[in-house]
């Protein structure tokens, strides 16, 4: 009979409540995404000239990306919040909470007067409610992947927690596809003046969809059966609490401060490239070096985008087969490889040649992030693993993701360039391949176990072996 201290798996969740789940975590971090990357595509095509008019077109985009990097600056704080009482109060709470948050940021920037209206205000108004987006997502996806993660069956892990990552994707071809939509109905002059505002109010009844949903899932089953082990720990000892229960933070850097360090260099070449691929790109294509049109750009983003959704869970399961940290590192080692080639191709000014360079992109990005949610979520212990996760997963935001199209922007203004870019991307790939290279393989972790100083056992020699082993160290 299990203790109280003892790391007994919790009961496997029904095929049917599990896609009910997935579904949930898809719906949730498919409009956050779609809000987050609807601003990045914005910035790069119009907030320069609405909130920025007095600037040079470029330093104007600079400006407006600078705005666009400052909801990831949100992102940690939102990660540290979140994760803490992620960890002390339920994953669904807090779900619902960062749901919120994002959808009613994102209506306000479709409702915020421009430059032209209010003068130094419009920049300062479009900040804050970045600001407040950044710090919702920073919540948002530690949840929703641990809420995949421990509900999922062990063996299928993988797979099923890639889900939620498709959210990605998701959001960036819903938001491409609204401002694609619109770019070609309205005029430049009518996308300007209103036409950009719709996509950002959409928002509002996206919300009111993933909320209901939301609302109808049941808590992780891991994390309620960590909360009741805690509970009767307290009781034992007379009301004493333990570490996790205090300050998950503490008990992460703690105990996991090794694994922070892996995720946060994992995620360098994840986050570097994708938005050199996805948001970078619509400067590069559109400006006088290549000369594209902004529809042109959305297009490729578009159809990329589509590809990219449809090959995650397919490297989500591959994980499965041969682990994370394989799958991962060949795409962190494709991402660095296809540096040149993508920036060679779109300055053959065709919209073939753009395709093929964005979708082979987001196809290497997608060996990275699809077993990304897994190995996080198994790295940490259950009653710190939405900190940890969060933190190791946000904290890196800041210096990849946050920085990467202001650092791209610049570097093509001072070097009418795409070689110190393509230099900058294969700097983050073997920077991703050394902290994955150091980790361990994680796919055997048991999300159930308490002590957050044990080592994972090694991968028996078949499945049957490991479902005994698995099964032992329940008991």
């Amino acid at each position: 009979m299990p203790t109280p201290d003892s790391p007994a798996s919790a009961p496997p969740t029904p095929p049917g409540s599990l896609r009910r789940i997935v579904a949930a975590s898809l719906i949730g971090t498919t409009i956050e995404w779609y809000d987050f990357f609807l601003y990045g595509s914005a910035a790069a095509l119009v907030f320069n000239k609405l909130f920025f008019p007095d600037s040079d077109p470029l330093v104007g985009t600079l400006l407006s990306f600078l705005t666009y990097a400052v909801g990831f600056a949100a992102r940690p704080v939102g990660a540290l919040v979140f994760g803490h009482y992620g960890d002390r109060l339920g994953r669904k709470k807090l779900l619902i909470l960062s749901l919120l948050m994002m959808g009613g940021a994102t209506c306000a920037i479709g409702l915020l007067p421009t430059h032209a209206t209010v003068g130094s205000a419009a920049p300062v108004l479009l900040t804050a409610l970045r600001l407040l987006q950044g710090f919702a997502l920073g919540g948002e996806w530690g949840g929703a992947v641990l809420l995949v993660s421990e509900h999922g069956d062990a063996r299928r892990r993988g797979f099923w927690a890639s889900w939620p990552q498709t959210g990605a994707p998701a959001g960036q071809l819903l938001a491409t596809g609204v401002l694609s939509a619109l770019t070609a109905l309205l005029s430049d002059s009518a996308f300007e003046s209103w036409g950009w505002r719709v996509p950002f109010l959409l928002s509002g009844v996206l919300v009111v969809v993933g909320l209901w949903i939301r609302l109808s899932v049941d808590e992780s089953p891991v994390f309620k059966a960590a909360l009741a082990r805690a509970e009767a720990r307290k009781a034992a000892t007379d009301g004493g609490a333990d570490a996790a229960e205090k300050m998950p933070l503490v008990a992460v850097l703690r105990h996991h401060w090794r694994d922070v360090l892996i995720a946060m260099g994992a995620r360098m070449a994840e986050n570097i490239g994708y938005y050199v691929i996805t948001a970078f790109v619509l400067v590069y294509a559109t400006s006088d070096h290549v000369g594209l049109g902004k529809q042109t750009a959305l297009n490729a983003v578009l159809i990329a985008s589509a590809v990219h959704f449809a090959v995650i869970p397919a490297w989500g399961a591959l994980s499965d087969r041969i682990g994370r940290r394989p799958v991962y590192l060949l795409g962190a080692a494709g991402v660095g490889a296809w540096a040149f080639p993508f920036f060679l191709l779109i300055d053959t000014k065709g919209f073939p040649a753009l395709l093929l360079a964005v979708t082979v992109g987001l196809i290497f990005h997608g060996a990275m992030y699809a077993p990304q949610a897994a190995f996080f979520s198994e790295m940490f212990a259950t009653r710190m693993r939405y900190s940890g996760a969060s933190i190791g997963a946000q904290f890196s935001s800041v210096a990849a993701g946050a920085p990467a199209p202001l650092i791209a922007t610049a570097l093509l203004a001072d070097y009418d360039s795409a070689t110190p870019i393509a230099l900058y991307v294969i700097a983050a790939a073997l920077l991703t391949l050394v902290a994955v290279g150091v980790a361990k393989e994680t796919r055997d972790r048991d999300l159930a176990a308490v002590e957050p100083t044990s080592a994972p056992s090694p991968r028996p020699a078949s499945e049957g072996a490991g479902r005994k082993a698995r099964s032992a160290s329940a008991q």
